[in-house]
């Protein structure tokens, strides 16, 4: 595959696939900078195509939450009480800093 800017789907698969192959290639050779450019360019055109906007304050904290499996209740020590937590997370009283 020629290097050139991810102008179509075809062009992003076809980037993906390759990007694929060449995932175990040894550091500081020419394939590792066709990898390095390949990743750059498949990110450039996600970041157009395919945007992820930054989570809500509350979405984050409850992500934050599950993913160390922590409940609703270890957010007292930091916030107060049970119903001020309750109610920052269903979003009735603003969250501030």
């Amino acid at each position: 595959m020629e290097l050139r800017p991810i102008k179509t789907e075809l062009d992003y698969q076809n980037a993906l696939k390759e990007i694929e192959q060449l995932f175990d290639v040894e550091p500081n050779s020419a394939e590792c900078d066709r990898l390095d450019i390949l990743a750059t360019l498949v990110e450039a055109y996600e970041q157009k195509h395919y945007p992820i906007e930054a989570p809500d304050a509350i979405s984050a904290i409850l992500y934050y939450l599950e993913v160390r499996g922590l409940s609703e209740q270890d957010l007292e020590a930091y916030i107060g009480t049970r119903e001020q937590v309750i109610a920052i997370l269903n979003k009735q009283q603003p969250l501030t800093f």
